[in-house]
């Protein structure tokens, strides 16, 4: 009884229970990492903490003799993917605690960060100072290590490409116990196979990224659109220009299978009077994709100066469209000036606290995907997901995939480099829908088309097949070289769906 009540008033269960325990452990955190960083701590303890990670790589050695793999001791539950890796349970755990922010050098124009560090507290430290990412992925909570092992995107990701290209250097503790730094210059081969390689190569120990300058605000045009066609020719256009004419953000929100918003965003000092500046991470304010629905159903084009850390993380407060399913009243205005405030609940506390059947009714109705496939096919893709999904609204976010000197794990489609994300989030209205057999037909529609899965999602396919989406010959090359093909498992053994079944 107590089961079938927390499934089916889930939605009061969290808002009850789940988001004030939420609020208290963002507070903490948000406290420490700020203690931590303006004494300056950290980057004396680097070395200390990353010699605890060498003590433990080399003690798994002495006392497995190499016959278990090996894997960081983070729960499950804290990472981003809804299923909890079942390698977890029988291979020897490392801890590793290394979250902090290490170095900003504005002269140099990078950050050094540790892996844990996320993108809200890059922001926080970076904006005052007049700097950001060149490319900041949406959630607060994503992890540097996160976006370099597996996969990371955002609206400046057309200009930049993915989150592994805007990397200058990593350090990596491979299976011997070794600290290898490696960059475009040295250990080519090695930087170039991390990304993607879902810490199949060694425990990742720090990374220096590219920082830009920026400014207080992203000044956001709006482009709604009832026709399909002009408005994936619009897309297609501001995707595709040279870096220089480029908007500094583009991205869209396709509501239906004929009408989406383009939005193009660039950065800007100041409002200008009697222009209209939007806080719209207030938890007063609507969730930001019914803000953007706002102006389709207006059938106007609209624009507004968004503070820029409230654009950076405009898709958190509701985690895209997500929450709806969570919380289907929390975008209720009742619902925001009243209990907003403690929004959003930790994607973590609402794993713990998800029941059995909750599970079981997210494994058969419900979609997490995010495809990258060449912006060529993105009409002819749209078409296809409408027919075998159906489900709106849909997130598209241009990238450009820059081919690399030394071929690593992904490599672009021959003389083509921009790519569109495709992200699925919800669940599909087609009617019967079967999550494996749908989802095994979406992943060989884009194998075909040379397009990639983000692997936080589950994966269907076979070894073969995913060694057909992905090359894998730097890798292997990489692991048999640095002593990993036995000590860290493959990718497919940490993102297959067999490896995270519940």
């Amino acid at each position: 009884m107590l089961t079938d009540l927390l499934t089916r008033y889930r939605g009061v269960f969290v808002t009850l229970f789940v988001l004030p325990v939420s609020l208290v452990f963002k507070g903490w955190m948000g406290a420490r990492n700020r203690v931590v960083f303006w004494l300056n701590s950290a980057p004396g303890k680097h070395g200390q903490k990353v010699a605890v990670v060498q003590a433990q790589v080399r003690n798994w050695k002495d006392r497995t003799g190499g016959s278990i793999a090996m894997c960081t001791a983070r729960p499950g539950w804290q990472a981003m993917s809804l299923k909890q890796g079942n390698y977890k349970k029988t291979h020897y755990r490392v801890k590793i605690n290394l979250p902090d922010i290490l170095e900003i050098d504005e002269q140099k124009g990078t950050v050094r960060v540790e892996p844990m560090v996320t993108m809200g507290q890059i922001t926080a430290a970076l904006n005052p100072l007049g700097w950001t990412l060149a490319i900041v992925p949406e959630l607060d909570g994503l992890t540097v290590g996160g976006l370099i092992n597996g996969f990371g995107i955002e609206s400046s990701s057309h200009k930049y490409g993915l989150f592994q290209h805007i990397c200058e250097s990593f350090e990596i503790v491979t299976a011997d116990g070794e600290r290898v730094r490696c960059s475009r210059q040295d250990n080519a081969d090695l930087f170039y196979a991390i990304p993607w390689s879902h810490g199949s190569l060694g425990f990742l120990v720090e990374a220096e990224i590219r920082i830009v300058p920026a400014k207080r605000y992203v000044h956001l045009t709006y482009l709604p659109f009832h026709s399909k066609e002009a408005f994936l020719q619009r897309f297609a256009e501001e995707s595709s220009r040279p870096f220089d004419q480029a908007a500094a953000f583009v991205e869209a929100l396709m509501f239906s299978q004929n009408t989406g918003v383009l939005m193009l965003g660039n950065f800007s000092d100041r409002v200008p009077p009697q222009k209209t500046r939007n806080s719209i991470n207030h938890f007063w304010k609507p969730w930001f994709y019914e803000h953007v629905r706002s102006f389709l159903e207006q059938g106007r084009t609209a624009e507004e100066w968004i503070p820029l850390r409230h654009y950076y993380h405009r898709h958190t407060r509701s985690f895209f469209w997500e929450m709806q399913q969570i919380i289907p009243f929390g975008n209720h205005p009742l619902f925001r000036y009243l209990l907003g405030w403690m929004s959003p609940p930790e994607i973590g506390l609402l794993k713990l606290t998800e029941t059995k059947k909750i599970h079981e009714l997210y494994d058969a109705y419900h979609m997490d995907q995010d495809f990258l496939i060449p912006l060529s096919t993105l009409t002819e893709f749209l078409s296809f997901l409408h027919q075998e999904v159906n489900f709106y609204p849909l997130w598209l976010c241009p990238a450009r995939i820059f081919e690399t000197p030394v071929p690593g794990f992904v490599n672009p489609t021959p003389h083509e480099q921009m790519f569109v994300d495709v992200g699925i989030y919800g669940e599909p209205a087609v009617v019967p829908y079967h999550a494996e057999t749908t989802t095994r037909k979406l992943e060989q529609w884009v194998r075909k088309a040379n397009g990639f899965q983000a692997l936080y999602a589950d994966t269907y396919q076979t070894r073969q097949e995913f060694r057909e989406m992905f090359d894998h010959g730097l890798l292997d090359r990489m692991r048999a070289q640095t002593g990993a093909v036995n000590a860290f498992p493959e990718p497919y053994d940490k993102v297959s769906r067999k490896a995270r079944a519940q």
